[in-house]
C-alpha cells in the first residue's frame, strides 16, 4: 500500500486510508499488509492496527510524486515481492506488477471549469491508464462509480465502492472542545462554519453572496481552508460587501481544531459546485451539526434526508436555506439528530469488507484466506 499519506496533513485521501486499512488489516488476519510510508514509527505508535502479526510497515522516504510513481514505487514493489500494490488516483508508470487503484472522482472530466489546465491534462492522462491497467479498480461514491462507467466506457460492477466513513472519535455530537474554540476567538453555538481549500470549485463566492444578504447581528461565518489557486475572488468580495468584522479565516487549522470547529458550530454550509464524495458534509452530519449542502453530484448520496438541499448556482436558494435554518431552533435540532443517523449508514467495517472482497476476487481467495 502506497501510504505516503500519512506523511502529510489530514485531507480525504489520508482519512479515507486511516479508515479503510484500520479495519481491513483486522478483518483479513490471512492477508499479509505491507505499508511503505516516511513516518513509520508515528504511524505504529498512533494506531494500534498497525502493529499486528499481518502489518509490516516499510520506510519510503518522502519526495516529490513523480519520485514516488517514477521511482520509489516500483523498487519497494519489487524489492518486497508485493502480490498486489494499492495505490490512489494514478498508477506508477513502470510498475512491475499488478495494482489496484482507487480514483476518488473524475470531475477533472466533468467539470474541467473548476481546475487548472495542467491538472486537468494530466488527471486524464493518469486516469485512463489507470482504468485500463488496474487490476482492481475502486472508488469511493455511487455518484463516482457511475461516472467512471460513463466517461471511460466501463462496467459499473467492475468497481468496487468503499465508502468515506468518519473517525468517530474525532466527530462526534456534544459540547467537548468548547474551549479550543473560544481560543480561536470564537462563540460556542454561535458561528456559521465551511471547510474547504479555498478554491472555485468549493464555490465560497456563491456563500459569501449568500450571507452578506442576512442581517449584520446573524453569527459570523467561519471559512476553514488552506489557498489553493484562484483564491484571490474570494477576499474581493468579503471586501466588496464589508464583511472584514464577520467574516473569519481560519488557514491553519489543526487536526485537533477540525472536530472541535465542527462540533461547535450552530450551522454548517457547504455548497459545493461538484464532489466526488463530500467528506466534510460527512463529518459535519456526525457532529450533529445541521447541514446545508448542493443538491448536486455526489452531496445528495451523502447527506440524505438529514440536509437542507439547494442549488449551488443560486445565491437566492442559499440565502433563504440560511434565513430558515437560522430562524428556527426546532429545525436544527432535528437536523442534527437526523444527521448523527445519516451518518452512521457509512462506517468502515463496511468498506473494509468490499476492498478485501476485491482482493481475495484477484487472489481466487475464500473468505477463509483457502484457495476458491
Amino acid at each position: 500500500m502506497d501510504f505516503h499519506v500519512w506523511d502529510g496533513i489530514f485531507q480525504g485521501s489520508r482519512s479515507h486510508l486511516l479508515g479503510l486499512y484500520r479495519c481491513a488489516v483486522r478483518q483479513a488476519p490471512e492477508i499479509d499488509f505491507v505499508f511503505f510510508l516516511d513516518g513509520v514509527e508515528s504511524l505504529r505508535a498512533s494506531y494500534a492496527e498497525f502493529s499486528l502479526p499481518n502489518v509490516t510497515l516499510v520506510r519510503m522516504r518522502h519526495r516529490p510524486g513523480v519520485v514516488r510513481l517514477a521511482l520509489q514505487l516500483p523498487w519497494l514493489q519489487w524489492r518486497h515481492r508485493i502480490d498486489l500494490m494499492h495505490v490512489q488516483y494514478r498508477l506508477p508508470p513502470m510498475a512491475v506488477g499488478p495494482c489496484a487503484c482507487t480514483i476518488h472522482d473524475v470531475l477533472f472530466e466533468s467539470h474541467p471549469q473548476f481546475f487548472e489546465p495542467r491538472f486537468v491534462w494530466q488527471s486524464r492522462l493518469t486516469s485512463r491508464a489507470a482504468v485500463r491497467r488496474a487490476a482492481v479498480l475502486l472508488t469511493v461514491s455511487h455518484f463516482s462509480r457511475a461516472e467512471l462507467a460513463r466517461i471511460y466506457g466501463i462496467d459499473p460492477l467492475k468497481v468496487g465502492v468503499t465508502f468515506n466513513a468518519v473517525d468517530k472519535a474525532r466527530f462526534y455530537p456534544g459540547e467537548d472542545g468548547a474551549a479550543t474554540v473560544r481560543a480561536l476567538g470564537l462563540e460556542p453555538g454561535r458561528y456559521l462554519l465551511t471547510v474547504g481549500r479555498l478554491e472555485p470549485r468549493k464555490n465560497h463566492l456563491t456563500l459569501l453572496e449568500a450571507y452578506a444578504q442576512l442581517q449584520p447581528a446573524a453569527p459570523p461565518l467561519v471559512i476553514v481552508g488552506q489557498r489553493d489557486f484562484g483564491y484571490a475572488p474570494l477576499f474581493a468580495a468579503i471586501h466588496r460587501h464589508g464583511l472584514e468584522a464577520r467574516v473569519r479565516l481560519i488557514e491553519n487549522a489543526s487536526d485537533a481544531d477540525l472536530p472541535a470547529l465542527m462540533r461547535n458550530a450552530q450551522l454548517f454550509v457547504y455548497p459545493a459546485f461538484a464532489e466526488g464524495f463530500g467528506m466534510p458534509v460527512l463529518e459535519a452530519l456526525a457532529s450533529g451539526v445541521p447541514v446545508i449542502t448542493s443538491n448536486t453530484t455526489s452531496l445528495p448520496e451523502v447527506a440524505g434526508s438529514a440536509a437542507i438541499l439547494v442549488s449551488p448556482v443560486s445565491v437566492e436558494d442559499v440565502t433563504s436555506a440560511l434565513k430558515r435554518v437560522l430562524a428556527d431552533a426546532a429545525l436544527r435540532a432535528s437536523l442534527g439528530q437526523a444527521g448523527v443517523i445519516q451518518a452512521a449508514k457509512f462506517n468502515w467495517e463496511g468498506s473494509a469488507a468490499v476492498l478485501l472482497s476485491s482482493m481475495r476476487k484477484f487472489f481466487a481467495l475464500t473468505a477463509d484466506g483457502h484457495r476458491a
